[in-house]
C-alpha cells in the first residue's frame, strides 16, 4: 500500500507542476517578451552623469490588473535600482519584499538572486526628478517544475537533519531506558496496564520488552512529551521485531502500535495551546476538550479499524468465524464509543476544556512551560534512582543502551528521504493546491471552511507544514474565532501519519507495511471530522 501511495505522491506532484507549466506558458501568465509601463521616481535628482540610480517604479493599478490578469487594489510600488546603458535603454532591478505583488514574488523565486526581478526598460521621457518607459521583464518558464527540484533539494536535506538530529535524543532515552528495563521498573509499568496492553496487543507475551516501550511511548505521546515518545516508540519496534517471523512484513501488532501513534491523543495538546496564548487568546486551553474529543475519534477509528484488518486473509475466507473471535474486544469497543457518545451529549467534552478556565492566558502558557521544561528531567531522575535502589550499574546500563541509539537514528535516514521527497515534490508541484480546489465543495457541506481544507490536508504529511500554516491561519482570523478553534482543534486531534510511518518502520527495515497506512489515514479523517462537528456544534 505504502509503495502505492508513495509513487502516487510523486506522480501527482510531476503531474500537476507539469500541467500548470503548460499551461501558464500557453496562456503567457507572466507575460515573457511583452512591455508593461512604468514611472522611476529617483531617491534624489539624477544628474547628467549619474548611471546607476536608486529609486522607486510605480505602475498604475487598472495597467497593472490589465496586463497580468491579476487584481490589485491599489498602484504598484517597488524599490529599484535603475543602470543606465544609453539615452534610451536601462536595467531596471526591483528588490522585492512582502508588500509585492504575488505574481512577481513568483517570478523572482525563480528568477532572481534573493528575490529580486530583473527588466530590460525603454526610456521614453525623462527629467532629473522622474523616468517614464516600458519594462520587459526577463522570461520566465516552467515556474513549477523549478519549485519542485528546489523544494526537493532542500527537502532531502531537511530529512538527513531530523535523522541525525535523533541520534542525540535517541542515545538519551534508549539509555534512560535500558536502566529502567534491567531495574524492573518496566515490568512494574506493564503489568498495572495489563488489561489494556492484552486488549490491544493480544500477540505480544505481556512480560516482553516490546509492552514496556509501547506502553512509555504511548504514556508520553499522551503528555505531549514527543522528544521522549520517538525513541520510545523506535525501541518498541525494534523490540516488537524479535517476535517478527517475517522480518520485511509488518506483524499485527505493529500495525496495532502505529495506529494508535498517528491517532495522536494527547490529554494537553501543547504546542497548540502555546501558539494560541501566543496569538492573544482569551482562552488558549478553550480546545482541550474538543482536541481530546477529536483524537478520541481518532483513536477509537484506528484501534477499531486495526482490529478489523487484523488477520485479513482468515476474515476473507471465513468472515463468520472471524467475527465470532471477536465478540468480546467489539463489544468494548461499543461500549466506548457509547461512552463517548454520551459525554459528548451531556457536555462532559465542553467542561474538559472550561475547567481551565480560571487561568488567565499567561498564567495558562507559564503552567505549560514548567511541564515542558519539569517532566523530562523528572523522568530521567526517577528512572535512573530507581535503577539506583535497585542496584543496577546505572552508568553501565545507560550507556550499553545509548550505543543503540546511533545506528536507530541512521538507519531511517533513506526511509525519512524516500518518505519527505515524495511529500515535498506533491506541495511543490501544485497537487495540494488542486486537491483542496477539488475537496472544497465536499468539505464545505460538513461545515468545514475553505480555510481550514490546507490544514487538514497537511497534518498527516508534515509537522512543521501544518503548524505553519495553523499558526497563520490564526494569525490572520483571530486565536477565538471558529476557523482558529477549529484548526488548533485538528492540530491537536491528529498526527503526522506519513512521518510516523517512515520513521518507525524504517528503523527495522519494514517494507510491506500491510495495512498500517490506511488504518492510519482512517484515523485522521475520523479525527479531522469529529474535531469539524465538536467545534461547530459548541462554538458556531
Amino acid at each position: 500500500m505504502l509503495n502505492y501511495v508513495w509513487i502516487g505522491l510523486i506522480i501527482l506532484g510531476i503531474g500537476t507542476a507539469l500541467y500548470f507549466d503548460v499551461k501558464d506558458s500557453f496562456q503567457n501568465k507572466y507575460r515573457n517578451d511583452e512591455f508593461i509601463k512604468v514611472t522611476f521616481n529617483p531617491n534624489s535628482e539624477i544628474s547628467s552623469s549619474q548611471k546607476l540610480i536608486d529609486g522607486l517604479i510605480r505602475i498604475n493599478a487598472k495597467d497593472f490588473n490589465s496586463f497580468y490578469k491579476e487584481f490589485v487594489t491599489k498602484d504598484v510600488e517597488v524599490k529599484a535600482k535603475l543602470t543606465l546603458k544609453t539615452e534610451d535603454t536601462a536595467i531596471l532591478y526591483l528588490m522585492l519584499d512582502d508588500s509585492s505583488p504575488e505574481i512577481w514574488k513568483t517570478m523572482g523565486k525563480v528568477s532572481g538572486e534573493k528575490n529580486d526581478l530583473t527588466g530590460e526598460m525603454k526610456i521614453q521621457t525623462r527629467s532629473s526628478n522622474q523616468i517614464l518607459g516600458e519594462v520587459k521583464f526577463e522570461k520566465v518558464n516552467f515556474i513549477k517544475m523549478k519549485s519542485v527540484t528546489n523544494g526537493l533539494l532542500d527537502i532531502v536535506n531537511i530529512a538527513v537533519q531530523i535523522a541525525l538530529g535523533l541520534i542525540g535524543i535517541m542515545a538519551l532515552w534508549l539509555g534512560v531506558m535500558k536502566v529502567a528495563e534491567e531495574a524492573g521498573l518496566i515490568k512494574i509499568i506493564a503489568r498495572a496496564v495489563r488489561p489494556i496492553t492484552k486488549f490491544l496487543f493480544p500477540g505480544v507475551p505481556q512480560d516482553h520488552p516490546a509492552m514496556g516501550s509501547m506502553i512509555m511511548n504511548i504514556s508520553a505521546n499522551m503528555l505531549g512529551l514527543s522528544n521522549a515518545a520517538t525513541p520510545f516508540g523506535l525501541k518498541a519496534m525494534e523490540d516488537l521485531n524479535t517476535l517478527n517471523p517475517q522480518k520485511d512484513t509488518a506483524t499485527d501488532a505493529m500495525c496495532m502500535f502505529l495506529a494508535v501513534n498517528t491517532a495522536g491523543l494527547t490529554l494537553i495538546p501543547a504546542t497548540a495551546i502555546a501558539v494560541r496564548a501566543a496569538a492573544g487568546s482569551s482562552d488558549p486551553a478553550i480546545i482541550i476538550g474538543t482536541s481530546i474529543f477529536g483524537a478520541s475519534c481518532a483513536t477509537i477509528t484506528g484501534v477499531t479499524m486495526a482490529k478489523l484488518f487484523a488477520n485479513y486473509p482468515v476474515m476473507k475466507s471465513d468472515f463468520k468465524s472471524w467475527l465470532t473471535s471477536r465478540k468480546k474486544s467489539l463489544l468494548i469497543l461499543g461500549f466506548v464509543l457509547l461512552f463517548l457518545l454520551l459525554s459528548f451529549l451531556t457536555g462532559v467534552i465542553k467542561n474538559i476544556g472550561s475547567f481551565f478556565r480560571f487561568l488567565n492566558p499567561e498564567t495558562f502558557k507559564t503552567i505549560i512551560g514548567y511541564i515542558s521544561i519539569l517532566a523530562i528531567p523528572f523522568l530521567i531522575f526517577s528512572f535512573l534512582t530507581f535503577g539506583l535502589v535497585r542496584k543496577v550499574k546505572v552508568y553501565e546500563k545507560f550507556v550499553e543502551g545509548a550505543k543503540e541509539g546511533f545506528n536507530v537514528a541512521v538507519r531511517i535516514i533513506p526511509y525519512l528521504v524516500a518518505m519527505l521527497a515524495a511529500i515535498g515534490i506533491f506541495r511543490s508541484g501544485g497537487a495540494m493546491d488542486l486537491l483542496i480546489y477539488v475537496l472544497s465543495p465536499i468539505t464545505s457541506l460538513i461545515g468545514m471552511p475553505a480555510e481550514a481544507l490546507p490544514m487538514a490536508l497537511m497534518r498527516p504529511l508534515s509537522g512543521s507544514g501544518s503548524l505553519g500554516i495553523m499558526t497563520e491561519i490564526i494569525k490572520t482570523h483571530g486565536p477565538d474565532s471558529l476557523l482558529g478553534i477549529m484548526v488548533s482543534t485538528f492540530y491537536g486531534s491528529t498526527e503526522t501519519t506519513f512521518y510516523v510511518l517512515a520513521v518507525y518502520f524504517g528503523s527495522v527495515n519494514i517494507q510491506k507495511t500491510r495495512y498500517a497506512l490506511p488504518v492510519g489515514l482512517m484515523a485522521d479523517v475520523a479525527g479531522i471530522l469529529g474535531a469539524v462537528y465538536i467545534v461547530n456544534m459548541l462554538f458556531k
